[in-house]
């Protein structure tokens, strides 16, 4: 029985598809393993959304073949389908498969012996016009389900659509069924992942389906707890959406709306669907329906053109709005982009000033969100990891707590009030209260 290792680098999509592959790997006989296990096999999961894509890829291939040096390794995913040539020259590296291979990658690589020349498997992305489910399981307490893929969008800075095709999606029939298998697995949140999650319902190039009625039939799973939406386009996040997550029994209080800059100069340049009003009548609206929402945002920095006012603007924007936490990226050049073509490049040090300044204003934004939770009680989702004798779980508003370790808290849905933030900012200090009543809907706070 060979030994099987999987390191994933990247989003949420890029872990749901791993841990699907690894369920296709046991059900043919291989054994899953550590990555530190000395495996016969490893198989790395790429991404490519910053320049360091080709870095990181040869650092974990560098380590898998000082562990195991006899082992095959294979390269899959974002970067593998954008560069399969410069992947297959890194020293160790056995294959090399394409978005529209990786599912079929134990066909193609035939019991996975090295070879003298390592193989390529990788069509034009025009290629990957398939759905494949995935979903992870048993990696953590939440699931990350997929349900759609690859994007239409034509923004200047990204390279995804290069990498995983166009917009596709599954059926709203063959969601609800994953969901329903997923919950008689245990699993009491699912985690709604896609690449342009809101654009759901393209299916064989048409569109057949929307998001809103995925959301709606989800809404009756059986077994599930908690459904959240992993990211959400501003212009795709509609009216009828926020009303409904805001009267869902599963749908939780958390949006993440990408903003990527505070000023309509930047977005228009980089081809984002929507203007600062737009993401601003989002924002309000939410919370209007939904007081307790955590709302997270991404945006760059050092985008080419962006000026030390244009940076203020989005710094002021961010501090101004009702939002929860930011994930900040430092702008890089990505090859065959329109955004790499552009004038007024900043430079890196004063992109990096930048992020570093936009991160410090994450930080205050978390712990004045947090600050407005204390006293709440709310129902905790508990993790499996435990970290200096601490057990930790997430609100259905997204808030981190943590409590002494006790085994029987891992995935168990538990009230607790929320206490005190602790003195590094990154989690709430919460007390279990015993509730008489039965589950509470996910929108409210329990009293």
């Amino acid at each position: 029985m060979k030994k099987v290792a999987f390191y994933t680098l990247g989003c949420k999509l890029n872990f749901s598809e791993t841990s699907t592959i690894s369920r296709m790997f046991e059900k043919k006989g291989y054994q899953k393993a550590e990555f530190t296990d000395r495996p016969d096999i490893y198989i790395i999961n790429t991404c490519s959304v910053t320049e360091n894509a080709d870095k990181k890829c040869r650092k974990v291939v560098k380590e898998a073949r000082n562990i195991s040096p006899d082992a095959y390794i294979a390269i899959i995913g974002c970067y593998a389908q954008l560069k399969p040539k410069s992947i297959s020259e890194i020293p160790g590296v056995d294959a090399v498969l394409g978005a529209a291979e990786k599912f079929r990658l134990i066909e193609l690589l035939d019991g996975f012996i090295r070879k003298p020349t390592p193989e390529v498997h990788a069509t034009e992305i025009q290629n990957a016009n398939s759905f494949s489910n995935a979903w992870s399981l048993h990696d953590r307490t939440r699931t990350f389900l997929k349900v759609q893929d690859g994007c239409d969008y034509s923004c200047s800075f990204c390279t995804i659509p290069l990498a995983r095709g166009k917009s596709r999606s599954n059926s709203i029939g063959n969601v609800v069924d994953d969901a329903t298998a997923i919950g008689k697995q245990g699993v009491n949140e699912i985690v709604l992942t896609g690449v342009n999650t809101g654009d759901f319902g393209i299916i064989n190039g048409e569109r057949k389906e929307y998001f809103i009625d995925l959301i709606k039939a989800l809404d009756h799973t059986p077994g599930i707890k908690r459904f959240r939406i992993s990211s959400i386009e501003p212009n795709l996040l509609t009216d009828e959406i926020i009303d409904f997550v805001a009267h869902s029994n599963k749908f939780v209080p958390h949006f993440h709306i990408p903003l990527q800059s505070g000023t309509d100069q930047i977005l228009k340049k980089m081809q984002r669907r929507y203007l600062t009003d737009t993401y601003i009548s989002r924002v309000k609206k939410i919370k209007t329906m939904m007081p307790d929402c955590c709302i997270g945002v991404d945006v760059i920095v050092g985008f080419p053109g962006e000026t030390e006012k244009d940076f203020l603007d989005t710094y002021h924007f961010l501090n101004e709005l009702d939002i929860s936490y930011l994930h900040v990226f430092t702008y890089s050049e990505r090859e065959n982009t329109l955004a790499a073509t552009l004038p007024g490049v900043v430079e890196i040090k004063e992109r990096n000033r930048r992020s570093k300044m936009l991160r410090s204003l994450s930080e205050k934004k978390r712990r004045f969100f947090y600050e407005s939770q204390l006293g709440n009680i709310k129902e905790v989702l508990f993790e499996q990891e435990v970290k200096d004798g601490l057990i930790s779980g997430f609100t259905d508003n997204y808030i981190r707590v943590s409590t002494p370790y006790d085994p029987m808290l891992t995935n168990t849905l538990c009230a607790f009030r929320l206490n005190s933030i602790a003195s590094n900012g990154e989690f709430v200090e919460g007390e279990e209260v015993v509730i008489n009543t039965g589950y509470q809907p996910n929108n409210a706070t329990l009293t």
